[in-house]
């Protein structure tokens, strides 16, 4: 059975967050809010959440995962970021925008895309997942809550604690979520490419809405 902690969405309770922190440092895996929608996360590197994820979102070695990242300096360590990326990524950051960049060798070989070296990366600008980061001290593995056969994310916490509660360890509720994922770009090109529309506005990166 999993913990269920309604956390404040502007003021998150730091004796909460301490505890959110100590169950994914035990290997936990958990449900919590971002500016996009709910995610699931665990401690980078975590080999046995890391396939619990996979089971559960029903993913292949191919996914990306995203490493959620508390702010620029955190994420330059996990990323090669030359002056154009840097560029974009200190104007929409923090924002509801994931980054694909080339990985650098800090980034587990396990969540790595086998073929080509690259991670995901976001600096999220929800509270709570900013008050996450900044207590672990290292940036989150996540993806986005969409069950498999589904192509929403779940928004829901009681739906999540109806549905899920046996095969987590932790759902943070900071109230409903969004529907919507992440808007992602691909940095590693000459040009920024947008790989998938969500809630970030594209219109900057050369996308027409």
């Amino acid at each position: 059975m999993s913990q269920f902690f309604q956390v404040h969405p502007e003021n998150p309770q730091a004796r909460l967050i301490k505890q959110a922190v100590e169950i994914i440092k035990a290997g936990g895996l958990v449900i919590y809010p971002t500016d996009s929608s709910y995610a699931l996360g665990c401690q980078l590197g975590d080999k046995s959440a890391i396939e619990r994820i996979r089971r559960l979102r029903q993913l292949d070695d191919k996914h990306n995962f995203t490493l959620m990242c508390c702010d620029l300096s955190q994420l330059g360590l996990f990323a090669k970021v030359d002056t154009g990326a840097f560029r974009a990524l200190k104007a929409h950051t923090p924002g509801p925008y994931t980054f694909i960049l080339n990985a650098t060798r800090e980034v587990p070989r396990l969540i790595l895309h086998p073929k080509r070296r690259t991670i995901g990366l976001r600096v999220p600008k929800h509270p709570i997942a900013q008050a996450l980061l900044e207590e672990l001290g290292e940036p989150l593995m996540s993806v986005s809550l969409i069950l498999p056969g589904e192509s929403v994310p779940m928004s829901d916490p009681y739906e999540m604690r109806q549905t899920l509660e046996r095969q987590v360890d932790l759902i943070i509720d900071g109230g409903m979520g969004g529907i919507s994922a992440s808007t992602v770009i691909n940095l590693t090109g000459d040009e920024p490419e947008v790989v998938r529309v969500g809630c970030g506005d594209p219109s900057p990166f050369g996308v027409e809405v």
